[in-house]
């Protein structure tokens, strides 16, 4: 057990782990109250609203119609779900409740024996157990989340399902031109999880996000359709993407190469990569670390070409 469960485990027994979720909400959204943007050229765009967009069907969630009613059917949506109106009340159903991210309970749906329509859309009891997960993903849905609590969500580092449930409700309500934006800040995030019921199929969250986006199908459902045009933005997107790690990666290559190749010289420290920043993964919608992060690596790198110029006998200017 990691510092952080440890924690978690402490506060739960002493009856004070709602209190903290509230507490982090709060610092959370602070945060990004002032949440700003821009388009891909850098043009400041103003501030976002903090009321999400719901793309496509105002009422099911754009969900199968067989998830659907299961869910609706469900005793624990309409024992327990339907009575919370909080959303960090929720938040602490996915941590108590939440132990994969299917659709169904493991081993509650069979499909033997049943053809035609009755093994697709009809009869409630054809779907089997649906999970707690979605359920409570339903529940978000109709309290209708704001974007500073999505983003504090995605972020959670109280449970991965917390965060899994998040990534999964900007899949199914946000519309498709907005998948890049919400999405491509964690394609290199190494965290873990097992979104599969009964687990065996553990993936970091980069590898989660990646097939959200390029997949329709999840664990027998399926996201919602993204647009032709769309999909092949995104493609392009994933394809700069790769080209420019590429090239980061022979940069740093070459410098690797160039300090073997002279080994009496003091090898360079490693800078950090712009790209590769921990805290810019867990903060991206901040516009302000978004201009000072690659800023600060920047002159990180200029002080140090100067000192390694210095060392070698070159004359600065100005000393």
């Amino acid at each position: 057990m990691d510092t952080v469960q440890a924690i978690i485990q402490q506060q739960i027994e002493a009856g004070t782990f709602l209190q903290s979720v509230q507490q982090g909400q709060q610092a959370q959204e602070q945060d990004y109250q002032d949440e700003e943007y821009e388009d891909e050229d850098g043009t400041y765009k103003g501030k976002r609203s903090n009321t999400l967009p719901i793309w496509g069907n105002q009422v099911t969630m754009n969900l199968n119609t067989l998830v659907l009613e299961n869910i609706r059917e469900s005793y624990y949506y309409k024992n327990n779900l339907i009575e919370i109106d909080s959303f960090q009340a929720l938040v602490e159903q996915i941590f108590y409740q939440v132990k994969h991210l299917e659709p169904w309970e493991k081993g509650t749906r069979r499909l033997q024996g049943m053809t035609g329509m009755c093994g697709g859309v009809r009869g409630v009891g054809a779907g089997g157990v649906v999970s707690s997960a979605f359920c409570i993903l339903y529940r978000l849905f109709n309290l209708r989340m704001t974007r500073k609590q999505l983003i504090s969500m995605l972020n959670s580092r109280q449970s991965v399902y917390i965060r899994g449930i998040g990534f999964m409700y900007i899949r199914y309500t946000q519309p498709p031109s907005d998948l890049w934006y919400w999405l491509e800040p964690y394609l290199d995030d190494e965290s873990e999880i097992d979104p599969r019921s009964g687990g065996g199929d553990c993936m970091t969250f980069g590898m989660m996000v990646r097939t959200m986006i390029n997949k329709l199908d999840w664990y027998g459902t399926l996201f919602p359709r993204i647009p032709v045009p769309i999909q092949k933005e995104i493609d392009e997107k994933f394809a700069e993407r790769k080209k420019q790690q590429l090239l980061e990666d022979e940069e740093w290559q070459a410098e690797e190469l160039a300090q073997q190749q002279a080994p009496e010289e003091k090898p360079k420290e490693s800078l950090p990569k712009v790209s590769r920043c921990k805290h810019h993964l867990r903060h991206h919608h901040c516009r302000k670390h978004r201009k000072v992060c690659p800023t600060k690596a920047k002159r990180l790198r200029e002080e140090k070409e100067r000192e390694n110029k210095n060392k070698n006998g070159d004359v600065i200017v100005g000393q």
